[in-house]
């Protein structure tokens, strides 16, 4: 893919303030520290154009990425961090349940899982919430530098075991610092776009 134009279109704290585009969406989910703002970053070949930090919990906000004017990258705030306050975590969690049901835009899902543990609950739950309202769904495996290229297809399968999943090939494994995959990413952020 390649990318001629980024514009960050919002940053978002609530619905109101979504911006008012036709761009089909693709969104970007996953826990806090998953590495999302380095994926993004990656597919949109800048360095640091979604801040990435080594703090979880940094993106507590709707981000919106306009690429070459067609389609819109959306970075979800990460889930599960912890340390935030409990009515911080419940204002990050109706801030992504109201925009995964409201958004008429949103054409799928990229649900983001560092390859090197086993999916946690926060994780299966997310996924079955994905696709218990309808959405297409693929998991980026996410870090797979981190671990010997003979462990990923052990970790992939019990990534797909552990989200109950059929098709395996839903499950692409990813690297920000090989980019790895980047254009199957695309491949299929632009499939989701045309549905």
């Amino acid at each position: 893919m390649i990318i001629k134009s980024v514009e960050l279109m919002m940053t978002a704290g609530n619905a109101s303030q979504y911006p008012e585009t036709d761009f089909p969406e693709i969104a970007f989910a996953g826990r806090s520290n998953v590495g999302k703002s380095s994926l993004l970053n990656t597919l949109i070949n800048r360095k640091n154009y979604a801040r990435t930090s080594g703090q979880p919990g940094k993106t507590q906000t709707i981000n919106f990425y306009a690429v070459n004017e067609a389609n819109m990258l959306v970075d979800l705030p990460g889930y599960g961090y912890a340390k935030a306050s409990k009515r911080e975590r419940e204002r990050w969690g109706k801030l992504i349940e109201s925009f995964l049901l409201n958004r008429k835009q949103l054409k799928g899902i990229m649900l983001l899982i560092d390859i090197r543990h086993v999916p946690g609950q926060n994780d299966v739950d997310m996924f079955q919430w994905i696709t218990h309202f309808g959405y297409e769904c693929y998991i980026l495996a996410t870090k797979a530098d981190k671990i010997s290229r003979g462990k990923r297809q052990k970790h992939i399968a019990d990534i797909k075991k552990a989200l109950g999943l059929t098709d395996i090939s839903r499950i692409i494994p990813f690297s920000s610092v090989e980019k790895l995959n980047r254009e199957l990413v695309w491949e299929k952020i632009i499939e989701l776009s045309n549905k």
